[in-house]
């Protein structure tokens, strides 16, 4: 007999995981498939301190983890890396299919998240992994004492040049084209540290041969090249729609995906959650989409399975 999961929940985030608890633990039968490693851009947070529960705060990866064992105590089947390649979602038995093969389901929550905005300057894909990254909490501790810059401007900007700080010598936080909003408890800290620098100015291209050496940037100097080690690359993320928008599920001019207040996305047992429907973009607010959508692939498949 072919296998049928009650819920299928393609990707493996705050999220996903999530669902995947509270699906499982109402007694169905639950896949999680995730592309790369569980936790998405959670796992890459050195601190999350606004997650409730956590007064002291609590590392992504730290959260990470318990979501997973608790995911794994209610019998949730996670398989990573696993990266979903098509969808046929019109059926009332919907189809995934990855590398491994193909999986069923009555129902189906996508938890993709976002991916990281790239630079788009030369020398960002030619040195990645040998200066260039994108995961502040994974390669900070290979710069310390070194001179890195981290470009961006945002919360997640600044919490990762506090971070670094911690390493380097020296941090150069460059803004590339103006400054959103932040919160400003982050910035009084950024103040308050003696290594790090705020320029206001666009990085032009990310030089070197074997590694980083400097990066050009655009100023009120005009063209300046800086020597830097390093380069972490911090402009927010899009949204990982394009397997999604392919099997017809409806998105908006940015990628988000289109749901209503229970989740729900444009096809009959297809729901989403998480950074994917461009929420709130916290790990909070994807865990509260996350529940909501189990909760709905519950009534969905019990009315199904009921009709059946």
């Amino acid at each position: 007999m072919e296998e049928v999961y009650d819920v299928i929940v393609v990707g493996g985030g705050p999220a996903g995981l999530t669902a995947a608890i509270y699906a499982s633990r109402m007694g169905l039968k639950t896949l999680v498939l995730e592309g790369n490693m569980p936790g998405g851009r959670a796992s890459e947070a050195p601190l999350i301190e606004n997650f409730p529960g956590f007064p002291e705060g609590i590392s992504g990866i730290e959260l990470i983890e318990r979501m997973l064992k608790q995911a794994e105590r209610f019998g949730v089947e996670i398989r990573f890396p696993e990266e979903v390649l098509d969808m046929n979602l019109s059926a009332s038995l919907k189809t995934v299919r990855t590398r491994y093969g193909t999986y069923r389901g009555y129902s189906v929550i996508i938890a993709t998240g976002t991916q990281r905005k790239k630079l788009i300057v030369p020398g960002e894909t030619e040195l990645i992994g040998r200066g260039v990254s994108y995961c502040a909490v994974c390669d900070a501790p290979f710069f310390k004492d070194r001179i890195v810059a981290v470009i961006g401007f945002n919360n997640e900007a600044l919490e990762d040049a506090l971070y670094i700080s911690n390493f380097a010598r020296k941090v150069i936080l460059i803004s590339h084209g103006g400054k959103s909003e932040v919160e400003e408890s982050l910035l009084e800290k950024i103040r308050q540290k003696q290594n790090i620098e705020i320029m206001d100015a666009n990085v032009k291209s990310i030089n070197g041969d074997a590694y980083v050496k400097s990066i050009t940037i655009a100023g009120q100097k005009g063209l300046e090249e800086i020597p830097v080690d390093g380069v972490f690359i911090v402009l927010g993320s899009i949204p990982v729609t394009n397997i999604v928008r392919k099997a017809g599920i409806a998105v908006d001019e940015r990628g988000c995906i289109r749901v209503d207040r229970s989740q729900s996305t444009n096809i009959e047992g297809v729901f989403a959650a998480g950074d994917c429907t461009c929420g709130g973009m916290q790990v909070a607010t994807a865990v509260g989409e996350g529940a909501m959508a189990a909760l709905q692939a519950y009534r969905y498949v019990k009315r199904i399975q009921k009709i059946k």
